[in-house]
């Protein structure tokens, strides 16, 4: 199968995005693995499908598999890069579109800038929701993990924003235990889909540092969806204010919310990085 592709980043957090408004295009895992592979394929951390949209109203349904060939809900870097393609492409003249996904609609803008803001809904906190396992909804949660030798119990925020996501505030992300602890978190078992794990340092009340393990992907440059979780969060337990720079290993974003009921906007840059093409083998499971 020879595939024509578009490499894209939003922050760091880079993409391979593929063309399935005029054909239909199904990937086994094992191809989706293959070109994310950074040594045998393309690399990146996100495939993202554009296909048609499946409902009157919308413009696109948008598809997000992480680099271990599994799908998921949502990905606001990768929508950000979805609605720089689109426009590239001349796929719509719209500078705002409504885009289908498996966490909900959102709705990107292309300002005027280049930036593109991303309405990325409201936050589910109800734990059935999220999905996270607990009695009941609180505010904060206790998170045991580990084994027989080492084990810890770490206070987080959990909520979904299209997927789920467990944040705690750390005291300085260089130093945070992202790549051994971030594997314990996303498997754990309160979480039955997974669960994205953030590690947020406050330094002001309109300023935080963020590092994020990625369910499928593992620890990436900048997650948008996280840094929405990372905000919310932080604005639920009173520490943030409405607007707030989120400083990520890949660069910066800047995410809002009103508050419970309210949706929450990112607007962060995209960037196109090259096209090509590459051959897939089709028994590649």
């Amino acid at each position: 199968m020879l595939l024509k592709f578009t490499k894209m980043h939003g922050l760091g957090n880079d993409f391979v995005v593929l063309d399935a408004t005029s054909r239909a295009l199904t990937l086994a895992p094992g191809q989706i693995r293959l070109i994310a592979d950074r040594r045998f394929g393309i690399g990146c951390d996100q495939v993202l499908l554009v296909e048609p949209a499946k409902e009157v109203g919308n413009d696109f349904f948008y598809r997000i598999f992480n680099a271990d060939g599994g799908e998921v809900e949502q990905c606001g870097n990768g929508a950000r890069c979805f609605a720089r393609f689109v426009a590239d492409r001349g796929l719509t003249k719209k500078r705002e579109i409504r885009v289908e996904t498996r966490g909900g609609v959102l709705v990107p803008k292309l300002e005027d800038d280049g930036t593109i803001t991303v309405n990325m809904g409201e936050p589910v906190f109800e734990p059935a929701g999220i999905p996270f396992l607990a009695e009941k909804r609180t505010l904060t949660y206790m998170l045991h993990f580990g084994d027989d030798v080492s084990q810890r119990n770490i206070e987080i925020s959990a909520l979904a924003l299209g997927n789920p996501h467990a944040v705690q505030i750390v005291d300085n992300i260089d130093v945070a235990p992202v790549a051994c602890e971030g594997p314990l978190i996303e498997s754990n078992e309160r979480f039955p889909q997974r669960v994205n794990a953030g590690y947020m340092q406050v330094l002001d009340r309109s300023h935080i540092r963020l590092r994020v393990f990625e369910r499928g992907a593992g620890e990436t440059l900048a997650c948008g969806s996280g840094a929405c979780a990372a905000v919310v969060a932080g604005i639920s337990r009173g520490l943030l204010d409405a607007s707030v720079d989120v400083e990520t290993r890949g660069g910066h974003l800047r995410v809002s919310w009103g508050g419970e009921g309210e949706s929450v906007m990112m607007n962060g840059a995209a960037v196109t990085v090259f096209e090509g093409e590459i051959q897939l083998p089709e028994d590649h499971n």
